[in-house]
């Protein structure tokens, strides 16, 4: 039985010459958990918009063919019939809270329906969404995983048949990420709801989803089962998808004629275990990036914060923080949603002062000292690179700090950050207007404009496919030339494994690792107690012998024979 059924569906943004969606033709049956996948702009978002209604009820263009959602023309039936139908967590998911208490919000759709049952509703919702005994705390006590369970639970409570999540883990650390999957296929399997993901981490969609959608240039391309799906290496390639590390040294180790050709590729550890099994391991001495700064940048020293709430304690941040960041480093903040990644950035740009202690930034106080004062040292890209926009084009938006400061030969620099971010062509575009790895370039040059000798980046490669992270790692590696001591917060463990030479964990508010990728990726207890997920192929060649460390492709290729 179908749940869903498009026939010959078309759909054009007013003012578009194109189509987002070209004649499209897709039956998913009830209880799928469908991984939806694509390169940037083929029209998963748009898709998805149709299947609960937002298209073309309020969002508004050229509509063609038939959409039916558990027997129901999505065209024919009010959008509010169609959520308790059709529920969607949005890839911002934090604009889906719109109460102050957990059992509040997640009853709330269904108060506005005049459920008189709509308390125990958002209870058992709460209850299968991993959230039980949350009911009265507070949303802002809850981590950024809890809050993405939060948003789940609001559409859960209406009972849909179907349940769309854009991106559902683009902004949480490992360990938040497996547990969503894990309460997806909960609400897969014990209670039959379909399930549908738009999602670039391949890795997951091997290990959770049934069926793969690939959509091309607005039409589907295949629907096929998910192992059968991401053995075509070559076809996802093409369309910016990259199938798991395992899967592709599998398939590398068979082009080069160093495994059997007649058998499908691996998609999980366990798969590449028995497929790797044979292979020798070779230690080929890869090469240990370390840090070699010694010249004292920035230091924290005996720093306490700590937030003052509306219920409860103040919340602890940090408490005794002593910590010192040197010249030339690249370095990777990592841990856990709410370890107090953003809040240290904040601290080194002045934009939050410690409770307790004291920060020095080349020498100045910076607890002391005015924001604006600190920017021409020091420069922090936020994680949303839509906070970084202020004007109405981005060529005014990096020209504006250097104007405000009247530097001299603004507008030839200008124009020189314009040239080395490939933006001479959008200069005139509004920035929020743009795709996210354009939003991510911009911001980067905005964030570089004064010069500063140390710079900040808040999860730089959030919300990005495989082809738009790679392409903002290599960014990051051409800008050594402007500033060469960068501190990166992020969840991306195969950025902080390509780029990092040296790694700092925070648990809880404290330093629990510090140190290079192989100290710190190597130490099981520290990988476990912060919840970090090393990468895929690091995990496997582990697997394969105990002295491997191999954090791509090319050195598992090196290390094993």
């Amino acid at each position: 039985m179908n749940v869903l059924e498009v026939k010959d569906l078309s759909f054009t943004y007013p003012g578009a010459d194109v189509p987002a969606l070209n004649h499209i033709d897709l039956n998913i049956p009830k209880g799928d958990f469908i991984a939806i996948v694509g390169n940037n702009g083929c029209g998963k978002s748009t898709f998805c918009k149709v299947l609960n209604g937002l298209i073309p009820h309020f969002i508004t263009g050229e509509f063609e063919g038939a959409v039916s959602v558990g027997g129901v023309d999505t065209q024919t039936v009010e959008i509010g019939d169609l959520a308790k139908i059709v529920g969607y967590v949005y890839q911002d998911f934090e604009n889906q809270i719109v109460r102050p208490t957990v059992l509040d919000d997640a009853s709330y759709a269904c108060m506005n329906y005049a459920m008189p049952d709509y308390l125990e509703r958002g209870r058992q919702a709460l209850k299968n969404c991993g959230l039980e005994g949350k009911d009265e705390e507070y949303i802002w006590q809850l981590s950024g995983g809890q809050t993405h369970l939060l948003a789940l639970a609001g559409a859960v409570s209406l009972e849909p048949e179907v349940l769309i999540l854009d991106e559902p883990i683009a902004q949480l650390d490992p360990r938040h990420a497996d547990l969503i999957y894990g309460i997806l296929k909960d609400l897969n399997e014990r209670l039959g709801k379909t399930i549908i993901v738009i999602e670039h981490h391949t890795e997951y969609i091997a290990d959770y989803c049934k069926h793969v959608v690939l959509l091309k240039e607005g039409h589907v391309e295949w629907m096929l089962p998910a192992k059968e799906a991401l053995d075509k290496v070559e076809v996802l390639q093409a369309s910016n998808v990259f199938p798991p590390q395992v899967t592709l040294a599998a398939y590398y180790l068979r082009e080069q004629g160093r495994l059997e050709r007649d058998f499908v590729l691996p998609a999980t550890i366990p798969e590449g275990k028995e497929v790797f099994g044979k292979l020798d391991f070779a230690n080929p001495g890869i090469y240990e990036k370390k840090s070699k700064g010694r010249e004292v940048l920035v230091s924290f020293k005996n720093v306490s914060v700590s937030y003052r709430t509306v219920k409860g304690e103040p919340k602890k941040i940090y408490e005794g923080l002593d910590l010192s960041l040197y010249k030339g480093e690249k370095i990777a903040l990592i841990g856990s949603n709410g370890a107090g990644k953003s809040t240290m950035m904040k601290l080194m740009t002045g934009l939050v002062k410690p409770n307790k202690g004291e920060i020095f930034l080349k020498g100045i106080p910076v607890h002391e000292t005015k924001p604006e004062h600190l920017s021409k040292y020091v420069s922090m890209v936020y994680q949303n690179p839509e906070d970084m926009f202020i004007k109405d084009s981005i060529e005014a938006d990096i020209a504006y700090a250097m104007q405000v400061r009247s530097v001299d030969g603004w507008k030839e620099k200008t124009e020189g950050l314009l040239e080395r971010f490939r933006l001479k062509e959008l200069k005139n575009r509004d920035g929020r207007l743009l795709s996210g790895g354009q939003m991510r370039r911009a911001s980067l040059a905005i964030g570089i404009v004064l010069g500063p000798e140390i710079l900040l980046l808040d999860e730089p490669t959030a919300n990005l496919d495989i082809a738009t992270r790679k392409e903002i790692m290599k960014t990051l590696k051409d800008m050594e030339d402007v500033t060469d001591t960068v501190l990166i917060a992020t969840h991306d463990m195969q950025l902080v494994a390509e780029w990092a030479e040296r790694i700092i964990v925070l648990y809880q508010g404290k330093v629990v690792a510090d140190g290079s990728r192989n100290e710190i990726f190597g130490n099981q207890e520290v990988v476990e107690k912060a919840g970090i997920r090393p990468p895929e192929i690091f995990t496997m060649g582990k697997l394969l012998h105990k002295d491997a460390f191999c954090y791509t492709v090319e050195e598992f290729l090196q290390s094993f024979v």
